[in-house]
């Protein structure tokens, strides 16, 4: 298997599994459709590739020398998939109401992935596999988990989007939501005993 080819796996493998981001995707595809959607998709791919970039040009020993900024960051993760499991098990679950809710922004999407302890996983996972501190592996490596991440992150839009046909009803939306609102709680709960 070539160098290119293994790290698209990689790529494929890291983002198109179940976290935070995703589920959020998920969800905003339900509530917003698809293309209401694809601005998180692409906040969340442009997000994780300048956290990959960043930690494969020095970040990740920067937070080694000072672990304040690891806590930080962490509990701040812990803290927005809170703040994101309250919105989703809060909201009332009419698709047709006049005060509709917007769908997540491009910025959410890169924020989200900053405090998202998947994306800096993969991130630095990735960069000790595949780039031994060789910056033309590192931007070849960015280069090639950009669509990935993008495809990723809106193929779970687009399967919100799907099932968004049997939510119809504000009660059965209520009920995705809150699923997804549990699912946000269970890794923040993670987080905070892992």
């Amino acid at each position: 298997m070539s160098l290119s080819l293994s790290m698209a796996a990689f790529a494929l493998a890291a983002s198109i599994s179940p976290g935070p981001v995703n589920i959020v995707a998920l969800g905003s595809g339900a509530r917003h459709g698809l293309r209401a959607s694809l601005g998180h998709a692409a906040g969340a791919s442009l997000g994780f590739c300048l956290l990959l970039v960043l930690i494969g040009l020095g970040l990740h020993e920067v937070l080694l020398r000072w672990p304040v900024l690891s806590r930080l960051l962490h509990w701040g993760g812990v803290l927005f998939l809170l703040y994101m499991a309250w919105k989703l098990s809060s909201d009332n679950g009419q698709l047709n109401a006049s005060h509709q809710t917007q769908a997540p922004s491009f910025w959410h999407g890169a924020v989200m992935q900053w405090l998202n302890p998947k994306a800096w996983l993969a991130s630095v996972a990735g960069i000790g596999a595949y780039t031994g501190g060789d910056q033309q592996l590192l931007w070849l490596f960015t280069w090639l988990y950009a669509p990935i991440c993008f495809v990723s992150v809106a193929s779970w839009a687009w399967a919100g989007s799907v099932i968004s046909q049997y939510l119809g009803n504000p009660r059965r939306m209520r009920l995705f939501n809150r699923g997804l609102a549990v699912l946000l709680v269970a890794s923040a709960v993670y987080l905070v005993l892992g």
